[in-house]
């Protein structure tokens, strides 16, 4: 299993109960309701999916939508 971007977008939509074109891609998570536990939200949820070695100081760093984006996909290369 993987996360692929739409997946990723629609989780962190989802957690800020807005539609994932309401994402701000450059725009700090932080200004857009995001907090540490939804942070871990994900976290976990992405580890679910697969992406075992994502974790809360990867995402924590650059809260940004493109950012997470970057990590998503350099922790699933393989």
């Amino acid at each position: 299993m993987s996360v692929t971007n739409d997946q990723a977008l629609a989780d962190i939509a989802e957690l800020l109960n807005i539609a994932p074109a309401e994402l701000d891609a450059e725009l700090d998570l932080r200004d857009q309701g995001v907090d540490s536990i939804r942070i871990m939200e994900l976290v976990e949820r992405w580890r679910q999916a697969g992406v075992e070695k994502v974790d809360f100081i990867a995402l924590a760093e650059d809260q940004r939508v493109s950012r997470w984006l970057e990590v998503l996909g350099d922790l699933q290369k393989p």
